[in-house]
């Protein structure tokens, strides 16, 4: 196949963020910052035995999209032969151990639907890195309830975490939220390391401590009622040594996390030290400084050429960054057969 020709400043592109709570999506141009206008679709996708359903994507992706170009106007037509669309990029929950369906499915259908002939999928800790930091070498947290750390040096990525509530995402909202409870618990019963605090608002929160375990244990969302708890822990630290040592922990798992993926350079020693911007990404650092400050603390421990920053914008930012640099062939985040999938039928030079 003839491979596309860049399209040119101002082409349309749209981005895709595809996640637990829904499905966004924006449409964009090439050289424009931000999103023109954005459709949120509330039902997420479904996931079955093989993997996420492609065909529930497409039916909530292609009416938001044609909506979001009728809006645009009679010039959304004109997208360097493409049928109004330039590029577009998914980032999608799940989407580098369930995505098989997606990868195989999504870039025909859609260069069928829409004429879009340039298509990348990512996963979401991809385009939450492309939105937090772009195409820069860094990294990127992001927090939850579970937690992912993702970095690269633009020629490779590399990930710590995100391996879910029972066998990692420490440091994230579920983790957060269970110690809370345990500490709580602990406390009802007159053991070690327990919190009256947490108690207390285990109480105003659930109920009786001794019903906890019966409305928590049947509960198929349990990782999300458990991270509902972490706002407490949160509100707690400033007064409770318990609490404030749980969020002591967790930053401390978060900066392991980030300090394993930064880039390195070599020091005066020949050792490798850790180096870049580090930006916090999600609904868990909105806790602020209770969980923020520790985390600077304990960074600057494990990786004092590593700085904190706040990230530039959100996944489907990310999604929209992605598809621009695609339309423009200017794409410098590294390809990955399941964390960042470009197709074949790509641009010269960027084969999935």
């Amino acid at each position: 196949m003839t491979p596309a020709v860049p399209a040119a400043s101002g082409a349309y592109v749209l981005g895709v963020d595809s996640g637990g709570s829904g499905l966004r999506v924006a449409l964009g141009r090439v050289g424009t910052s931000g999103p023109l206008s954005t459709v949120l679709c509330a039902k997420p996708v479904r996931t079955g035995t093989g993997g996420i359903d492609a065909g529930h994507l497409l039916e909530q992706v292609l009416p938001a999209a044609r909506e979001l170009l009728r809006q645009a106007g009679p010039s959304a037509a004109d997208g360097a032969g493409t049928g109004g669309v330039a590029a577009l990029a998914i980032g999608a929950a799940g989407m580098a151990t369930l995505g098989e369906r997606l990868r195989a499915e999504l870039p025909g259908a859609l260069a069928d639907a829409l004429g879009v002939r340039r298509v990348a999928l990512a996963a979401d800790a991809v385009t939450a890195y492309a939105g937090a930091v772009g195409q820069r070498p860094g990294a990127v947290v992001a927090g939850g309830t579970g937690m992912i750390a993702l970095g690269t040096d633009l020629k490779e990525w590399r990930r710590a975490d995100g391996w879910g509530h029972l066998l990692g995402d420490s440091g994230g909202g579920a983790w957060i939220g269970r110690a809370g409870l345990d500490a709580a618990m602990r406390a009802h019963d007159g053991r070690r390391g327990g919190s009256p605090a947490l108690l207390e608002r285990l109480r105003a929160v659930f109920g009786p401590a001794e019903e906890l375990p019966g409305l928590l244990y049947p509960r198929s969302d349990r990782p999300a009622v458990l991270a509902s708890f972490a706002p407490e822990v949160a509100a707690c630290a400033g007064a409770d040594a318990i609490a404030a040592g749980i969020l002591r922990q967790a930053a401390g798992h978060v900066a392991e996390a980030a300090a394993a993926v930064c880039p390195t350079t070599a020091g005066t020693d020949g050792t490798r030290e850790a180096t870049g911007e580090v930006a916090l990404t999600g609904g868990l650092f909105r806790m602020g400084e209770p969980l923020l400050a520790p985390v600077r603390e304990e960074l600057a421990l494990l990786a004092p050429g590593a700085r904190v920053t706040s990230p530039e914008g959100d996944p489907l930012t990310g999604a929209l960054r992605i598809a621009q640099a695609l339309a423009s062939d200017e794409l410098r985040l590294p390809l990955h057969p399941t964390m960042l999938f470009v197709p074949r039928e790509g641009p010269a030079g960027r084969r999935g």
